[in-house]
């Protein structure tokens, strides 16, 4: 059983998402959400730690989220929360995260963002995360 069972996003997040729909063409809220994800935990310092607001109409399940890889996601989370910190506990760890999620939707659609497909791509190879 995973710490998350819904996510329900921002009205910030979901302009962002809007945006990256547009730019890449990726159709699925889910799968810009995995990037957003990734590019977060590949960013070596901890989410800074804020109240972000659920007040959008975009909602997923977990599974929806994470799909056939939920047990990765899940991993890859658990693994990161342990390095940094934070507590074991189920509303701990859907807090972190949020923090994750949302801190990489931004980072999606910021200053070294991605313009297209191929930028995503390129922020998806880079070494040292998004130009931080």
């Amino acid at each position: 059983m995973t710490p998350i069972e819904s996510i329900r996003l921002s009205e910030k997040a979901k302009l962002q998402l809007i945006t990256m729909k547009r730019r890449t063409g990726i159709a699925n809220w889910n799968v810009i959400c995995r990037w957003a994800f990734c590019l977060s935990m590949q960013e070596k310092s901890i989410p800074p730690d804020e109240v972000i607001p659920a007040d959008s109409s975009i909602e997923m399940s977990w599974r929806t989220f994470a799909g056939q890889t939920d047990q990765v996601y899940l991993g890859m989370l658990l693994v990161r929360a342990d390095r940094d910190g934070i507590p074991m506990e189920k509303q701990a760890l859907a807090h972190y995260f949020r923090l994750h999620l949302h801190r990489g939707i931004s980072y999606l659609t910021g200053v070294h963002g991605a313009e297209d497909l191929t930028g995503l791509l390129g922020l998806a190879s880079a070494s040292d995360g998004v130009g931080m």
